[in-house]
């Protein structure tokens, strides 16, 4: 898998049922290894690891209905009162564009979850942005903060 711009992690790389996969620390389990997937577990190792997320208060593929569709969050973090969804994150393959297009997406799934924080990857080029929820704005941070700040 290609390098990407996130620490290295120890990763538990299995060929499983003729595949490769990957062990995600929060589902438990071993997935499909596919690009986004490797983007994925690099980021949240790097939440867990660096900036003190706790894997409690995260979940992949977090289910959400949209105009009546069911969609995926491919990350959402919770606030540890109440766990109110309080940050959702988007994966892209490193070869897929951060474009308007993606952060159109993420702003769809926040229309259901109302969150503070998105944050976009491709393993690559990293973007966080604060959500001024009441007033419809929002706000590019220069990194992605720790928990501790959210």
């Amino acid at each position: 898998m290609q390098p990407l711009n996130l620490p290295p992690f120890e990763a538990n790389i299995k060929k499983m049922d003729g595949m490769v996969k990957i062990q995600d620390v929060l589902r438990r389990k071993f997935v499909a290894l596919t690009p986004e997937e490797w983007v994925r577990q690099h980021f949240v190792h790097f939440l867990i690891e660096q900036k003190d997320y706790s894997p409690t208060l995260m979940a992949n593929e977090v289910a959400v209905t949209l105009n009546g569709m069911s969609r995926r969050c491919d990350t959402v973090v919770y606030r540890q009162e109440g766990l109110k969804p309080l940050m959702i994150i988007e994966y892209k393959r490193p070869d897929v564009d951060i474009t308007q297009k993606v952060f159109n997406q993420i702003c769809r799934y926040n229309m259901v979850l109302e969150v503070e924080y998105l944050v976009v990857s491709n393993g690559l080029k990293h973007y966080c942005c604060k959500v001024d929820l009441q007033n419809g704005t929002y706000t590019f941070l220069q990194d992605i903060p720790p928990y501790s700040d959210l």
